[in-house]
Parts: C-alpha cells; sequence; structure tokens
C-alpha cells in the first residue's frame, strides 16, 4: 500500500502535469498567505488593514537597501540568511501538492525534509548568538526549547502516516493516503488527530499566536522577532523569504493530509490544494483574532498535547495491525 513515488530526487515527470505545483506556487505565492492571513484578522477587527501584497512591496524595498553588520558578528550571521533560504527551498522541493508528486522526491525524503527544517532552526540560532546579544540569546533559547517539544510531536506524526501508507517519502504519503482512508477501517480518525497534531506543529513553528506574535516586539514575550532584528537590508530580506517559504511548506503538508484523504486528484487536486492553502491562511488568521498569547509557561503544555495526539494516533495504527 502506498509505495514510494519515485527512486530519484530529479526522475522523469512522467504524466502529472501537475508535477512540482507545490515548489512553483511556494516560491512565488509564499508571501501572499502572509497578506491573506493579515486581511482576515483586519477584517474581524473591522478594519481595512494593510494591502495583501504587502510583503512583496517589503521584500522588494529591502533589496534595495544595503545591510548594516555589527562589529561583534562573524562570518556565521551573514550565512545564516542565504542558508536558511537555501534549506527552505530544498525542502519546498519535497513537498508534494495534494496527490500529485513533488517536483524532487525519491525514497525515504521525509529524512532530508526533516533535516531541512532542522537546519532552518539550527541556523537561525547560531545567527542570532553570534551577535553577542543577551535579546537574541534569549530568543534563541526559547526557540530551541519550545522546539525540543514541537518536533517530537512532528515526527510521531509522520511515523503515523508512514505506518499508515507504507511510505517514506512524502509524495508516497499523500499517494498511499486515499487508499488506506478507503481500505483500512478506521483510517479516518487516525487522519483526523494527525492533522491536528500537524497544525498546531505548524503555528508553533512557525511563531504564530498562541505560540508567538510576528506582530510584537515586547521584549518579554518575543521569540522568533528576538532573534532577526539584527539582519537590515537584503540579508533581512531573505530571513523574511524564507520565513514565508517555512509556512507554505508546513501549511503544505496539513493540506496535503485533506486533499489526499478525499481522493482528489489531477486537476480536481490541484485545485482543491490551492484552495486549501488560502482557507488554511484563512484559518490561521482566525486562530489569531480569537486568541490571545499564551504565556512562556504554557506554550510547551499546547505542545505537548500535540504530541499525546500524534501518539494517540499511532497507537491506533500499531493496535490495528496497519
Amino acid at each position: 500500500m502506498g509505495a514510494d513515488v519515485g527512486t530519484s530526487l530529479f526522475g522523469p515527470w512522467g504524466q502529472d502535469p501537475w508535477r512540482g505545483l507545490a515548489l512553483a506556487s511556494g516560491l512565488v505565492l509564499a508571501p501572499l498567505l502572509s497578506g491573506v492571513i493579515n486581511r482576515v484578522k483586519a477584517k474581524v477587527a473591522g478594519r481595512r488593514g494593510q494591502p495583501m501584497l504587502q510583503l512583496y512591496y517589503d521584500l522588494a524595498k529591502l533589496r534595495r537597501k544595503g545591510a548594516v553588520y555589527s562589529q561583534t558578528t562573524t562570518w556565521v550571521f551573514r550565512l545564516v540568511p542565504v542558508l536558511g533560504l537555501a534549506a527552505a527551498t530544498m525542502a519546498l522541493l519535497l513537498v508534494p501538492a495534494g496527490t500529485s508528486p513533488a517536483a524532487g522526491r525519491f525514497a525515504g525524503d521525509l529524512f532530508l525534509f526533516a533535516y531541512c527544517l532542522g537546519l532552518m532552526r539550527l541556523g537561525t540560532v547560531l545567527g542570532a548568538l553570534d551577535t553577542g546579544s543577551a535579546f537574541a540569546g534569549m530568543g534563541a533559547s526559547r526557540e530551541v526549547q519550545f522546539a525540543a517539544v514541537a518536533e517530537p510531536a512532528l515526527l510521531l506524526a509522520w511515523a503515523t502516516l508512514a505506518r499508515l501508507t507504507g511510505s517514506l517519502s512524502l509524495s508516497g504519503m499523500a499517494a498511499g493516503l486515499a487508499e488506506a482512508r478507503s481500505e483500512v477501517a478506521g483510517a479516518v480518525p487516525v487522519i483526523v488527530l494527525v492533522g491536528v497534531a500537524l497544525f498546531i506543529v505548524t503555528l508553533a513553528e512557525n511563531c504564530r499566536v498562541p505560540f508567538d506574535d510576528p506582530n510584537t516586539h515586547l521584549e518579554l514575550t518575543m521569540v522568533h522577532e528576538a532573534m532577526v532584528l539584527d539582519y537590515s537590508g537584503p540579508d533581512l530580506a531573505a530571513v523574511l523569504y524564507g520565513a514565508a517559504l517555512k509556512l507554505w511548506i508546513l501549511g503544505a503538508v496539513v493540506v496535503d493530509l485533506a486533499v489526499a484523504a478525499w481522493g482528489w486528484h489531477g486537476t480536481a487536486g490541484a485545485a482543491a490544494f490551492a484552495l486549501g492553502m488560502l482557507l488554511l491562511a484563512a484559518l490561521i488568521g482566525l486562530v489569531e483574532s480569537v486568541m490571545a498569547r499564551l504565556s512562556l509557561l504554557r506554550v510547551p503544555r499546547l505542545l505537548v498535547a500535540a504530541g499525546a495526539l500524534s501518539l494517540l494516533a499511532f497507537s491506533l495504527t500499531l493496535r490495528s495491525g496497519w
């Protein structure tokens, strides 16, 4: 069930015209998700809000500016934006669009995907520590603390999908979910549990409410923003674009789960994937509109809850002998 969709990184495109949809759309439309989220929050609050293309304008403006570096920073600080952007692009290359395989997929690409996400975090933390700022170090400490709880939940969710579909490839999981849903009794509750867990982890990994507020600059509550305050110009543009890609990447994994579970293929699957990304951004905007940011002591509890959902889903697969 759910055999891996390919064995080489850049294999033949086959007969699927939508292969690489996640890559092409992610590179172009990733900053748009932020605009949709902000517009939904503005509408809920009764405000007009900023333009949906605001992040595109910001990136273009930052590209025209010069970068300023502190005398305490080294080459590590300058390398981090490029490293993070490269890792995000590589991870995006492995993400399918619904049931359409990713542009670059191979058996076991799940492990490379996980390492790309870890490399992005490692680079951001090292860049923050390289500034020698206690403020940036505080944000780095919080980032690592939350990641220590979020990563097990993410890995358990992927382990559940791998056991359910018999694949260690993201594309293979997407292709096998529809078959699992129709053939394995009780697979729907497992898929729902994994979906909720992945959504919670997506909010945490992208520093969204209720875990963090990307719009705040309150020193006592900042996490991600505290680590990137020292970047400017093209470096800041690379950091912001990399963050937008990360939101698209993890959001696409959640949407892929829904699209594949419903068994949409071809043009219908591509349309469902695009609509799903917009709905996911709107959902994040609604969550940020109705919820306040959790205190730092309560953040790990919600991440533990996500881990518990993933563990429960994995236990159900073991109990059922799938």
